[in-house]
């Protein structure tokens, strides 16, 4: 099988480059990637020949078509998907989110090969704490943010372009996610380098924010149930029955590197800040038979802080650039 990776040099995609080629050694890949600050290619470095990386654009009509025409499956992982930087420049994230996929589906309809879609929990808004229920495959998108508003648009137009056009897709929208050679821009691995490099973490709002964490291998063996045993044209939710707030996060964080767990400060909240997200993946466990590995989330962390504490080298250079974005919108409270 050949099959178009996009966006498979950032966090998701390349981890699923990564475990694929462990696992299927008959599989030959093609990363599509644009190579923006949220990528990193030297995760994929010691694959060598075993992959062909091209530098591109998925909105690139020329480059995508011509990579479609030559492979059998493309996985659509490419996007832009950090909440804060779609508040302060939503252009990039319509580009990538919405003309990139609606350049993918016009080239996969071209040749007719299988598609499958990458997308968020996010698409459903969010959950109030005491609310018992979780988002489901018939769950009505209420997305919060310029990035959620684009995965959503993205998701409908995979829907229409199978009903009107017979697309031979599937969607996934899974949870938070959290593991190795995630970008230092987000919440986890940005609580842990900061840990590791001697600064205080930092919580918006009251940090009771929860999020339904999974660990990015079971995403994408997941990923691969829908693939190999999915029923064309519907979608499954992945999840891994991981909620736990934010704050209960950095103080795990905190004792797990020998800190204490009160070592961290409070910042003004993000606007449209969402409450809860929740997924119910009973679906995808019935249906296709997948179960998630990492069932303790501690456990699971304190790999990933192993992995980060271990691998300097690979996120030191941008962590400077990152924290100095932050600093210019994050004020402590309190």
């Amino acid at each position: 099988m050949r099959v178009l990776v996009t966006g498979g040099a950032g966090f998701i995609g390349a981890n699923f480059v990564l475990r694929t080629l462990e696992q299927r050694p008959d599989v030959e890949i093609t990363v599509l990637d644009k190579l923006t600050y949220a990528a990193n290619p030297s995760t994929l470095a010691t694959l060598g020949e075993r992959i062909s990386l091209v530098e591109g654009d998925v909105a690139d009509a020329v480059i995508v078509d011509r990579l479609v025409a030559d492979h059998d499956l493309v996985v659509h992982f490419a996007a832009e998907s950090h909440n804060d930087n779609s508040l302060a420049d939503p252009s990039q994230f319509v580009h990538t989110n919405l003309v990139g996929t609606y350049t993918l589906l016009e080239a996969v309809r071209a040749h007719g090969v299988r598609y499958h879609h990458i997308s968020t929990d996010e698409v459903y808004g969010d959950l109030e704490l005491d609310d018992p229920g979780r988002f489901t495959e018939a769950t009505p998108y209420n997305p919060s943010s310029p990035y959620s508003s684009t995965k959503a648009g993205s998701d409908l137009l995979v829907r229409a372009w199978v009903r009107s056009f017979g697309l031979r897709a599937t969607i996934s929208n899974c949870s938070n996610n959290y593991g190795p050679y995630q970008h230092v821009e987000k919440f986890i691995p940005r609580q842990i380098t900061n840990v590791l490099n001697g600064i205080r973490p930092r919580l918006y709002g009251d940090g009771r924010n929860v999020r339904d964490w999974i660990h990015v291998d079971d995403h994408n063996d997941a990923v691969w149930a829908i693939i190999d045993r999915g029923e064309i044209g519907e979608t499954y939710l992945i999840g891994a029955d991981g909620e736990v707030d934010n704050r209960t996060v950095v103080e795990t964080i905190l004792e797990v590197l020998g800190q204490p767990a009160d070592a961290f400060d409070f910042v003004t909240d993000r606007p449209g800040h969402d409450r809860r997200y929740a997924i119910d993946s009973t679906r995808l466990r019935t249906e296709l038979g997948w179960q998630p590995s990492y069932l303790d989330f501690r456990a699971g962390l304190s790999a990933t802080v192993d992995w980060y504490r271990d691998n300097t080298e690979w996120w030191q250079q941008t962590k400077v650039g990152v924290e100095q974005g932050y600093a210019a919108t994050e004020k402590v409270i309190g």
